[in-house]
């Protein structure tokens, strides 16, 4: 039996009394934030392999094993420092692909692993370059397609790359172009195109190396519709649009006259992901996510699928990866209350056999279950929500809550194990996660309701949430704490100055604090969609913009915050740079205003590195334990191998002083506040 089976069956063999001893035990942040045992489950093509993210010497690498005998999987990647986090087969199952970049520089590179020798291949090599995958076919076994933005930062020209030889072909400068869409045989059939004025246009490429336009996108749609692939020797292509619309419907589009026809729809949100023939990429079944994840078959065989996994899966999955046959299929459960498990699933014998689960040591834990929830809005909106009480809660008592925001603002939360709100709930916080305007997946009036109202309106649907759960006796309205990353950031600093006294806390990780710098230093490869944002949040090229952005920075108001802040960023952060947390904590020292500021020298947009999760995760629990007396972990060896400074404000947080003290030795202080 081995080792995996060993710790399932002693598990399941633990005496109640035991469980029930543990049904509110401390959950540690190293078994919710550390390494998973195992994750991320890929068939290979031909269906003889199965690659998974495991760690190797403690950092995230890619294993790889026989499909029958995964117990004997061998790491084939080497990283020593940065997790690795995506990976593919290569077209012929022969190599393992991989993109990596070095201290969230965001920089990644092309990398290749040769299966039968062992050897790497750098395919990539060039400087400040953002390489990105941009088309493969089982067709194609020895070549796929890349964009590199090497000779211009600002636009992805697109190469075909042979895995054998390393040689890159140019196929088409990307000056302009927002991306381009080959056929089966990997040749550039579409392009998209950026327009001055935040709309795209979609041009059929001709083979003399002209273009004609296909169809236009319009502004409100730019978000909600894209060409979704062209099946083998298909003269149309299949299109997830919201023209003349409001939810995206998924269509097909006639290549030559450019007539579209409805395959799906669903009036509460966008269709979503599509799964495909692996050979033909004929659409078999699309996603629909409003309250939660939903399969509609498009055919009979596949609705036998989606029926038995629906029934058999025991809560919400989703297909990571299918051979070229389209027989076998890896799947991800996830159950919410335990922690997720990969699946192989046998199509013709209608057949779940149980890979592995992600973090195995999770399952002696008590995890809380996830509502989802409808809230009202002020003025009229829907607003999807999920929430997480503790056991705390149980019987009507009320509980202090965190408002956890997402990012984006053009992403969503959705329902599913959630290890954020998994840990505070533990710790005695019920958890809310709002989807406020602006967010995507429910259809472009609900993105361009939030419009120019970053701040306003955007924050309002935040602040409704809140209302609701102190309403329905959730939480006392004294006792709420606001907590995000990225935009989620920007929302915890807009709660905190725009509201000073309606949240008793927040946490911000790498969140902007001035619209206008923020837009002066977004990547250049964003130059695609920088019409877009900039109509959707204020233009820092007119006087209107900038006085919209100044007045929705919460720069300008950093001398009304009266709570607790903490603030986590990274060093090399390309999206939302060191700067936006700088200006910010000068703001606040200059007026000595109390801010505990924690940077991570080597990461960028959030933590990757497992350590620094940890470390910063220590920090929060502290932080959020002094603010809402929830239950805390001491930090302990919290921060081993964690590279945390703590720039200002260690003695906010009861032990940080002490625990940064012994890591780093008594010379070591707290460093000067920035500015």
């Amino acid at each position: 039996m081995n080792r995996l089976a060993t710790l399932l069956t002693a598990t399941c063999l633990l005496p109640a009394a035991a469980v029930e001893a543990r049904a509110d035990a401390l959950i540690p942040r190293t078994v919710l934030f550390g390494n998973a045992s195992r994750t991320s489950a890929t068939i290979s093509p031909d269906g003889k392999l199965l690659a998974y993210l495991a760690p190797r010497d403690g950092v995230m690498n890619v294993w790889v094993a026989p499909l029958d005998d995964i117990a004997h999987a061998k790491p084939v990647t080497a990283e020593k420092t940065r997790p690795l986090r995506e990976f593919f087969f290569s077209p012929d199952s022969s190599r393992i692909l991989y993109l990596q970049d070095k201290g969230g520089t965001e920089d990644f590179l092309l990398y290749g692993v040769n299966l039968k020798d062992g050897s790497e291949t750098n395919y990539t090599p060039f400087k400040k370059t953002r390489a990105e995958l941009a088309g493969s076919s089982p067709l194609v076994k020895d070549e796929i397609l890349v964009g590199l933005n090497n000779r211009d930062p600002q636009w992805h020209d697109l190469y075909r790359l042979n895995l054998n030889t390393g040689k890159l072909t140019l196929l088409h400068k990307g000056d302009g172009y927002a991306g381009f869409i080959a056929d089966f045989g990997l040749t550039p059939r579409l392009a998209q195109k950026a327009n001055d004025d935040g709309t795209f246009t979609v041009e059929t490429l001709l083979p003399d190396g002209t273009s004609k336009k296909l169809f236009d996108i319009p502004f409100a749609d730019g978000l909600t519709t894209s060409v979704a692939g062209i099946p083998k020797d298909a003269k149309f292509a299949y299109v997830i649009d919201s023209r003349g619309r409001n939810t995206a419907a998924l269509e097909t589009l006639d290549l030559a006259t450019g007539r579209e026809a409805l395959v799906a729809q669903d009036a509460r949100a966008d269709v979503g992901a599509v799964l495909s023939d692996p050979q033909t990429g004929t659409a078999h079944a699309y996603a629909v996510e409003y309250l939660q994840n939903t399969w509609v078959a498009l055919d009979d065989r596949y609705r036998a699928d989606i029926d038995f996994l629906n029934k058999h899966a025991n809560g919400q999955w989703s297909v990571t990866s299918q051979t070229d046959d389209d027989e076998l299929w890896t799947v991800l459960i996830d159950r919410v209350t335990e922690p997720a498990a990969f699946w192989l699933y046998d199509r013709a014998q209608h057949k779940l056999t149980k890979l592995f689960t992600t973090r195995p040591e999770l399952e002696k834990y008590t995890l809380r279950p996830m509502q989802s929830l409808e809230i009202p809005s002020r003025d009229g909106h829907t607003l999807t929500a999920y929430l997480t009480k503790p056991a705390a809660s149980e019987g009507g008592k009320k509980v202090p809550l965190v408002l956890f925001v997402h990012g984006g603002p053009w992403a969503r939360d959705s329902y599913g194990y959630n290890p954020t709100h998994q840990w505070l709930a533990n710790r005695g916080y019920a958890v809310l996660s709002v989807n406020y305007r602006g967010s995507t997946g429910f259809g472009k009036d609900f993105i361009t309701a939030g419009d120019k109202q970053w701040g306003r309106t955007m924050e309002d649907d935040l602040l409704d949430g809140v209302q609701w759960a102190v309403d329905h006796s959730i939480s006392p309205a004294d006792q709420v704490a606001i907590d995000g990353g990225s935009y989620g950031g920007y929302a915890t600093l807009a709660g905190v100055t725009m509201h000073p006294k309606t949240f008793a806390c927040g946490v911000d990780i790498v969140g902007p604090s001035n619209l206008f710098t923020l837009l002066q230093t977004i990547p250049p490869y964003w130059k695609s969609g920088f019409e877009q944002m900039v109509q959707r949040m204020g233009d820092p090229r007119t006087d209107d913009g900038r006085k919209l952005l100044h007045e929705r920075s919460p720069l300008t108001y950093a001398d009304r915050i009266e709570r607790p802040l903490l603030i986590g960023q990274g060093a090399n952060d390309p999206r939302v740079n060191k700067r936006e947390s700088d200006q910010l904590v000068a703001a606040m020292t200059a007026k000595k205003i109390p801010v505990t500021y924690v940077l991570y020298p080597d990461e960028g947009h959030g933590f990757a590195r497992p350590e620094n999760r940890i470390s910063f995760n220590a920090v929060q629990e502290g932080f959020l334990g002094a603010c809402l007396h929830g239950r805390v972990q001491p930090i302990g060896t919290d921060f081993k191998g964690s590279t945390i400074q703590v720039l200002h404000g260690a003695e906010v947080v009861p032990g940080l002083a002490a625990a940064l003290k012994a890591k780093v030795g008594a010379a070591a202080t707290p460093h000067e506040p920035p500015g």
